[in-house]
């Protein structure tokens, strides 16, 4: 499995994007936050978010003054195939 993962961040990233769409950075960053119900740090953030984007598992476009981001077909992959896995972790355990 590609890089994607070496943060829980970035695929804490791609699973929000599967389930949301399209969303703006600070949209984005808002939701990572409330589910940690803390503050990521900006840099930290933006930082993960370029990782994907360079990955190709994220793509950004330019609307106005904001990026967008949305999951490429190679993120949904990854988030289906990850989900796969802990799935399969968690039910050969019960």
């Amino acid at each position: 499995m590609a890089k994607w993962l070496e943060s829980g961040t970035r695929r804490d990233v791609c699973a929000i994007l599967y389930a949301g769409g399209e969303l703006r950075a600070p949209q984005l960053k808002r939701r990572l936050e409330a589910h940690y119900d803390a503050r990521i740090d900006p840099k930290r953030f933006y930082g993960r978010l370029d990782a994907l984007v360079e990955s190709g598992h994220v793509e950004r476009r330019v609307d106005g003054l904001d990026d967008i981001y949305a999951l490429t077909d190679a993120g949904a992959r990854a988030i289906r195939d990850h989900y796969a896995w802990l799935r399969e972790l968690i039910e050969g355990q019960e």
